[in-house]
Formats: C-alpha cells, sequence, structure tokens
C-alpha cells in the first residue's frame, strides 16, 4: 500500500514537471505534405484530465498524441474569406466600441452644461415664485396702503384726471376741425375755447390759495419750495394750463374766415404756435425747481448752500441745452412761416380739363388747382394738408419736398414737461 501511494504521488510530480516544461499543451507541427495542412499534438496528461479519460481501457503511454488538421487546396479560399471577415468584424468592433466611447463623452458634456442650464432657470424660478408669493401675502396691504393714498390725495388725482381727459379732448376735436376745411363748424370751435378757458380758471379758483396763475409769468407760487410734492403738482397744473392757453389761441384761428385766411397760411400759424408754445413750456418750471434745489434748511448752512447752488447750476446748464435744441427748430419754423412756398405752380385751365375737373383727393371740383412737378393735379388746401405728412404725391409717389413741417395739422404735443 504504501509503495502504490509513493508511485501515485511520483507520477502526479511527474505530470506536473511535465505541464510546467510544456506552455502549451497543443502545438502545432507543420504537416509535411502539400504546406497547407496542420498537426495538432495533445500531450497524454491533458487526455487523462478529460471528462471519461480515467475510464479508458487502454494503456498509459508517455508518447504525445498528434491529430492531423488537414484540408484539401481548394478550402484556401474559404479559409481565407473566414479570416478577413474575423478581422472585420475586429476592427468594427473596435471601431463601434471607439465612437461609443466618444459619444458617452459628448453625451455627459451636453448633459452636465443641460444641467447647469436647469440650475440656473431652476434659481430664476425659485425667485420668482419668492416674489409672487410675497405679492401674494402682501397684498391686502397694499391695497388698503393704495386706498389710503387715494382718499389723501382724492381731490389732486381728480384734478389730475380731468386735466389729463381735456387735453384729450380739445386736442382731437381741434385736429378733425382743421381737417373739416370750409365744413367746419365754428360754433364747435367757439364752444371748445370756451371749454377751455373755464377749465383753467376752474383750477385757479380751487386753488386759489396756491397762487398757481403765478407761475405763468415765471413767479412764485405760495407753495412749500422745499416739498418735492407740492413743486410736482404745481409744475404738472402749471404745464396742462400752458397747453390749454396756446390750444385756444388755435381755437381763434379756426374762428377766422376763409377769406380772410387762406388754409396753408392757417397751417403756418397752428406750426408758430406749436413752437412757441413748447418753448414756453421748457422755461416755466425753472424757477420751481430751482427754488427747491437751492433751499437748505435741513442741512448745515454752508455745507447746504454749496451743494444746493451746484445742483441749480447743473439744472440750468441741462435746460440751457435743452433751449439750444429747441431754437434750431424754431428758427426753422420761423422762416417757413415768413416764406412764401407754395407746392407746385398754377394750373392752366387747360389742364384742369385734361385732368377731369375733379381733385383726386377731395372727389369735388379744384380750389385753386396746382400744378406738381409729376404732372398731377390737386387743390391747393388739399396737396397742403397731405404733404403736411408726407413728402410724395398722392397718386405716383413722386417726392414733392425735401422736409415734413409738422404741427401744421393743429395737433399739440402730449409731452409733458416735468422739469
Amino acid at each position: 500500500t504504501k509503495l502504490r501511494s509513493h508511485l501515485g504521488t511520483y507520477s502526479e510530480s511527474r505530470r506536473a514537471f511535465k505541464l510546467r516544461d510544456s506552455p502549451d499543451p497543443m502545438q502545432t507541427d507543420p504537416s509535411p505534405q502539400g504546406g497547407s495542412g496542420l498537426t495538432l499534438t495533445l500531450q497524454p496528461e491533458l487526455l487523462t484530465r478529460m471528462p471519461g479519460a480515467g475510464s479508458s481501457s487502454g494503456p498509459e503511454t508517455d508518447e504525445d498524441v498528434r491529430v492531423p488538421i488537414g484540408s484539401s487546396p481548394g478550402s484556401t479560399s474559404g479559409r481565407g474569406a473566414t479570416s478577413r471577415r474575423l478581422r472585420a468584424a475586429s476592427h468594427s468592433h473596435s471601431h463601434s466600441h471607439g465612437h461609443r466611447h466618444t459619444h458617452s463623452h459628448e453625451h455627459e458634456s451636453d448633459s452636465g452644461e443641460a444641467n447647469l442650464e436647469s440650475g440656473e432657470s431652476s434659481s430664476s424660478l425659485s425667485e420668482l415664485r419668492y416674489l409672487l408669493r410675497w405679492l401674494k401675502k402682501s397684498l391686502p396691504f397694499i391695497v388698503i396702503l393704495c386706498a389710503k393714498l387715494v382718499i389723501q390725495h382724492a381731490l389732486g388725482l381728480a384734478v389730475a384726471v380731468g386735466l389729463f381727459t381735456t387735453f384729450m379732448y380739445v386736442n382731437k376735436s381741434i385736429q378733425t376741425q382743421v381737417f373739416l376745411h370750409d365744413r367746419r363748424t365754428k360754433l364747435h370751435c367757439a364752444w371748445l375755447l370756451l371749454f377751455l378757458t373755464s377749465s383753467s380758471l376752474l383750477v385757479f379758483y380751487t386753488f386759489h390759495t396756491q397762487s398757481l396763475y403765478r407761475c405763468l409769468i415765471f413767479a412764485n407760487a405760495t407753495i412749500d419750495s422745499q416739498n418735492f410734492w407740492e413743486v410736482l403738482w404745481c409744475v404738472g397744473v402749471t404745464n396742462f394750463i400752458l397747453k390749454f392757453f396756446f390750444m385756444g389761441l388755435k381755437c381763434l384761428i379756426l374762428l377766422i374766415p376763409s377769406p380772410l385766411m387762406t388754409y396753408r397760411r392757417r397751417g403756418q400759424w397752428y406750426m408758430l404756435i406749436e413752437e412757441v408754445g413748447q418753448l414756453y413750456q421748457v422755461i416755466a418750471p425753472v424757477p420751481l425747481w430751482f427754488r427747491y434745489l437751492v433751499s437748505y434748511n435741513e442741512m448745515d448752512t454752508s455745507v447746504g448752500l454749496t451743494l444746493g447752488i451746484l445742483l441749480a447750476l447743473l439744472y440750468l446748464i441741462m435746460k440751457l441745452l435743452a433751449l439750444y435744441g429747441l431754437s434750431g427748430s424754431l428758427q426753422k419754423t420761423l422762416r417757413t412761416f415768413f416764406s412764401s412756398e407754395v407746392n407746385g405752380a398754377s394750373a392752366s385751365p387747360a389742364q384742369v380739363r385734361e385732368a377731369g375737373d375733379i381733385c383726386p383727393i377731395c372727389q369735388a371740383d379744384f380750389k385753386q388747382p396746382r400744378f406738381l412737378v409729376c404732372q398731377h393735379i390737386f387743390c391747393e388746401e388739399c396737396i397742403a394738408q397731405w404733404l403736411n405728412q408726407e413728402r410724395t404725391c398722392p397718386l405716383c409717389r413722386t417726392v414733392i419736398t425735401d422736409k415734413v413741417h409738422k404741427w401744421k395739422d393743429g395737433a399739440t404735443s402730449a409731452y409733458f414737461q416735468i422739469y
């Protein structure tokens, strides 16, 4: 028994030694025939480890087992095609793996940017939600505060709304009456003049303690010059009253009979009145804001006076620049007002008959027909009104004049001169 165990240990160590010395249990040996066959050499130790090898009845042998792997010469091309397919599959696999790797990196970078943007948007949305939530909680108090302010300044708000609606109504009505030419209603023009006058007098009477009318002649009203809201209130009322005054002058122009003043001359007067009115509105609030800026009661005497003078000087410089810009427009208006500028030449009776005796604009008989450079004929008032807003002929779009004169249609600027 001991001898058998020693023999078994010796045979196992011998097999392990052979396996160590032979790194490849299957060795190929080129066939001595042809050059296309291969021989696979199997070591007997592996055969004993294979399933069913222990039950083999054949005697053990230490010789290598050679298994020839051969093929016919005609199968060489098949093996070449197979190897090429394997190499192509391997190349495509590696290429697809690299492509997937590149796409994964791009996807990660895109997802990182998307996450950053989503983080910023979520932060903005959270801030917006917080603001909306705050407004929702504070809405009752805001409503209460607004109601208190409305009750406290009910008279002032009512006057402001009344002045604004009066301005819009009269301004639109004057433009309509100017457009109607000879068909305008003089009674309506007189009503507009009376309405403007009564509105201005009502405001002065309501606030007679403040002497607002003194602001029209650059004098100081009886208000607290250091109270910002009172100064702003006085400036606003003065601006509307000045608009009403110059709109009343336009109503007076409308009341003048047509034989005494042509339409072209009326347009020049409207333009001059508007330019002068805008210049006056720029100058009127200067005394009020100057007194407000110079006041210094709540500060140290020397520091407050110095600071107030500097602010007042800056304000005056700003006003001078504004006046310089308006002076150029006023000069052009004066040149137009004193010039005898006409649109085209007088049309002869033959030209009028050739045109059909009907004005293309008013669709009525010609009144003082004018022959333009484009050889079209219009009524003098019709073409003058058209050229107040356009530079071209209404039929062929030929350029007739190089500039358009504003305010000839009787309109008044709605710009609120607050400073």
